[in-house]
């Protein structure tokens, strides 16, 4: 916990509109820091007052990616907590209120202009090459004229009143004083037609309602971020530290990635939701780890970190508000470094699961090994069942095309796996210390190179190119299938010299 930082409570706030992304993923990852570093909360709230664009199984996606990260909400729709609801449609009460307090200030009115007014005032605007924005038709109407029209039926928003003379100043963490000009300030609409408010009322009430101190968030806010900071002072509250984070580019460093760009990588098979972290193979700590560093650096040379160390050593001054481009080549080493980095009993629990799917029923024990054999090549654990399935078939087919070439014909091979077989046979225990030096010597007698004698080997107890070291992979399978597998590979070698 940190020394010189008061507990700090900071919110995950997404929109339950798709599957948790990767811009997401670091948005809670660096709130989850932030809150653990300071010993404060993290807190899970989620804006669905989007309903046309809401979907039902996103909330369920969210929670599990988080889990899945390991990076558990202190507070939320599952963990309750003494700010709840946390789900804004159950809020709207709430909003209502405070809604009705910036219109009784004079901070908010009534707008009864239809969708087809603004549309055509916005097509005039753009004509007249003006930034879209409301031109205040109902901004100074009198009470009178609202009560009667309200008792009439009509349909109305709620709009903030933005001033539009002088300058509004807000302040970001990351960019310091950001200064506009009021008069470029748009009336935004905070209350819809149908009651329910937008995230310009709702999550600065939420945000204010649940004490929260520091706002991580996208830089897409930055346009109407002075607008937030007027409806906290209109309403006298104090504001929370707001830190906008920067922009994520697609992988070639050319633009923001736009949904059209994550659909694309998708079809490529780059992980770009969490959900398809899990399903290309890759885990939860290199996600992680990769995912800290797109947009904060510790230093200019460590790149490996746990959640531990992050926690540890996270802090709001490396935040850097430069663009950051989306690396897989990174996501691919990050993952094989922290593989390499599990405990092996921990990698064999994970690779588990993978053998299960593709058909193999592994004990533990034999596991055990397995995971010992490939754990420092794995970069992804969707390769562990073609690196290693075999090591779980009864037998295997060979290639004959990957032994015999013009350097080593049919009958050298059979040749050759003979002699490997009665090496074998004549050995107690086959491992590196008694076999290896028997076998290059062999190489030399038959005036052949030793990777020749080796890659026979390792086609005939394996039945692949690439595999784990010969001696990994013979006390695995055992003495028995080893023999075995040398004279089904001798009788096949010696069916076609």
């Amino acid at each position: 916990m940190s020394t010189n930082q008061a507990p700090a409570r900071v919110r995950y706030a997404p929109s339950p509109t798709g599957l948790l992304h990767i811009g997401g993923a670091r948005t809670a990852l660096y709130d989850y820091l932030f809150a653990h570093q300071t010993g404060g909360a993290f807190v899970l709230r989620f804006e669905d007052t989007d309903q046309k664009r809401f979907q039902e199984d996103a909330e369920g996606d969210i929670s599990d990616a988080l889990a899945w990260m390991g990076i558990q909400p202190d507070e939320g729709p599952e963990q309750g907590g003494d700010y709840g609801p946390y789900i804004q449609s159950q809020r709207a009460e709430i909003y209502r209120e405070h809604a009705q307090k910036l219109i009784d200030s004079g901070d908010a009115y009534y707008c009864f202009c239809s969708a087809e007014k603004l549309a055509q005032t916005r097509e005039e605007q753009t004509k007249r090459n003006e930034n879209p924005h409301y031109d205040g038709t109902c901004r100074n109407l009198d009470s009178d004229e609202i009560a009667e029209r309200i008792e009439k039926g009509e349909s109305y928003v709620i709009r903030f009143r933005a001033p539009k003379d002088g300058k509004t100043t807000v302040t970001d963490l990351l960019r310091g004083d950001i200064t506009v000009d009021n008069s470029t300030l748009d009336d935004m609409v905070l209350v819809k037609s149908d009651g329910l408010a937008l995230y310009h009322l709702a999550a600065m009430v939420d945000d204010h309602l649940m004490g929260i101190t520091h706002v991580f968030r996208g830089s897409e806010w930055l346009p109407t971020f002075p607008i937030h900071g007027l409806i906290y002072r209109a309403l006298g509250w104090q504001e929370p530290i707001w830190v906008h984070l920067s922009v994520l580019l697609k992988p070639d460093g050319k633009g923001k990635m736009s949904k059209r760009d994550t659909e694309l990588a998708r079809e490529q098979g780059f992980p770009i939701f969490m959900k398809d972290m899990d399903d290309l193979g890759y885990i939860p700590e290199a996600v992680i780890n990769w995912i800290a560093l797109m947009g904060w650096s510790y230093d200019d040379k460590t790149e490996f970190f746990t959640l531990e160390d992050l926690v540890k050593k996270f802090s709001l001054e490396k935040l850097n508000p430069s663009p950051a481009a989306i690396n897989f080549s990174k996501l691919d080493h990050f993952n094989g470094l922290h593989i390499r980095n599990l405990d092996q009993n921990d990698f064999a629990s994970r690779i588990k699961p993978w053998f299960e799917k593709a058909g193999y029923t592994p004990e533990d024990e034999t596991l055990f090994k397995v995971a010992g054999a490939i754990q420092n090549r794995t970069k992804k654990l969707t390769e562990v069942v073609d690196m290693a399935g075999f090591l779980f078939d009864e037998k295997v087919e060979i290639s004959v095309d990957r032994i015999v070439t013009e350097k080593l014909s049919a009958a050298q091979a059979a040749d050759a796996a003979d002699k490997i077989l009665e090496i074998f046979q004549g050995l107690a225990v086959i491992n590196q210390e008694n076999a290896e030096t028997p076998l290059r010597d062999l190489a030399g007698e038959m005036e052949l190179k030793a990777g020749q004698i080796f890659g026979l080997l390792r086609e005939a107890l394996a039945g692949q190119k690439v595999s784990p070291p010969i001696f990994d992979i013979i006390p695995i399978i055992g003495r028995e299938v080893v023999l075995t597998r040398l004279e089904n590979a001798r009788d096949i070698l010696r069916g076609i010299g």
